[in-house]
């Protein structure tokens, strides 16, 4: 049994879905197939949270254009409306319509992951309608019945024992030999929907590979495979046509998008080998991470991280930034499920990248602004380049302002501003 990723670029559109088609009708052994929400679709219902959260009245609207790009999407590959499909999108957009129409919780992130997991049923609603349209035989599962989380929202730990004994009663492989599913959400005991974070269809097929047993794991990319740095924002990139589990785990811990951080682990428990493909190049080799014993040598590895913030904390009181005083911050980043992207302290001040998230950055910094004199940069960049050299460093920063640098044995980070006005983007709270 192998498990399919397809990420949101590889069914972004009717084309796009079509070409999954393809590729999966070449496939003949037991195949679950994890799709994520629909292009930028996970984008876009961030943003209809958050304006349904802070209560502007401009979510219903904002709503109507997500529907009108899945039923335009959808037209497109049924050509006509009398397809079932389109009674179940407009249950679901109706459903989404009823959460916006009353009043929000007090939870951003409970908030969150009850709109934000619809871009997921929605296109594994469409890609499945579509395949077995096609005479592509597959079962539709809803995951947030067999993949049990506890309650933390949009950050949420599996439940690795439970999960697996319901997902091995649910893809039993008895009536069908392709299952498709979602990506990024799973529920609770008490079937509140939850979500594993930003990029979690990565680590859902990861998870289910591991409790099912898969032979392999295969992502369905829109680059070749593992690049040496976005080959959209640098020339001259390569693939890297292997890495091991230890370093696929360090690029993705500063921020490489090709693979969700918490992939690595459960692959490298039962040494489940993970491919990276091109969907529009199917047949091309891609990457694979697997467990190696030789040390691999490595070109330099660039990775970027955009709209960050730098925030620099001074206690008020003039005290030193000491162990207690770094656990009560770190309490408030988990609290607000805000992920540490680069730290820095001095004996009286504790600097900081996060990205940026506008819906819940006020109540952060109002937690904190009592005891600690805050000042912090928006629109940062947060370059990192992993197997670094002085020439690579100087050929990147050289003409850059740069705030932070840091540097160890193979792996050096920088924080840079990306506006034109050199201080216009420092703030004090």
């Amino acid at each position: 049994m192998n498990v399919f990723k397809f990420g949101g670029a590889s069914v972004a559109g009717a084309e796009d879905i079509k070409n999954v088609l393809k590729i999966l009708s070449t496939q003949k052994t037991n195949l679950i197939i994890v799709v994520s929400a629909m292009g930028k679709t996970t984008n876009a219902l961030e943003e209809v949270c958050n304006h349904y959260f802070d209560r502007t009245g401009e979510a219903p609207a904002l709503l109507e254009k997500v529907q009108e790009y899945h039923v335009a999407v959808t037209l497109e590959l049924f050509g006509n409306r009398e397809e079932e499909i389109f009674r179940t999108l407009e249950k679901l957009f109706s459903e989404l319509s009823k959460i916006l129409s009353g009043e929000p919780s007090l939870s951003y992130d409970y908030e969150y992951d009850r709109i934000v997991s619809y871009g997921e049923l929605l296109s594994t609603a469409i890609v499945s309608a579509y395949l077995n349209k096609q005479g592509r035989k597959v079962k539709w599962v809803d995951i947030r019945k067999y993949l049990k989380t506890d309650t933390t929202y949009r950050a949420a730990n599996i439940d690795v024992e439970l999960s697996g004994q319901l997902c091995r009663k649910a893809f039993t492989f008895q009536d069908t030999f392709m299952y498709i599913t979602q990506g990024f959400i799973a529920g609770t005991l008490t079937n509140q929907t939850t979500t594993l974070g930003r990029e979690g269809s990565d680590y859902t097929a990861a998870m289910l590979a591991n409790l099912l047993d898969a032979e392999q794991v295969v992502i369905w990319k829109d680059v070749p495979g593992i690049m040496s740095a976005d080959p959209k924002k640098y020339p001259h990139t390569e693939i890297i046509p292997k890495l091991s589990y230890r370093e696929a785990i360090e690029l993705s811990h500063f921020g490489a998008k090709v693979i969700h951080p918490k992939t690595i682990k459960p692959l490298q428990n039962k040494k489940i080998p993970l491919f990276v493909k091109s969907f529009t190049q199917p047949d091309e080799h891609g990457s694979v991470i697997r467990e190696l014993d030789e040390r691999l040598k490595l070109p330099p590895i660039y990775i970027d991280k955009d709209d960050q913030l730098l925030l620099t904390l001074t206690p008020r009181d003039f005290s030193f930034i000491v162990e207690e005083k770094l656990s009560e911050i770190f309490g408030k980043l988990a609290k607000y499920r805000l992920k540490l992207n680069l730290m820095q302290n001095s004996a009286i001040s504790f600097s900081f990248c996060i990205d940026h998230n506008e819906a819940i950055l006020e109540n952060f910094l109002c937690e904190l602004k009592e005891e600690y004199k805050i000042l912090y940069n928006k629109n940062m960049r947060l370059i990192t380049i992993r197997h670094y050299n002085e020439e690579t460093i100087h050929s990147l920063i050289d003409d850059k302002d740069v705030l932070v640098e840091q540097r160890s044995r193979l792996t050096a980070r920088f924080v840079i501003r990306t506006g034109d006005e050199k201080k216009s983007d420092l703030f004090e709270f």
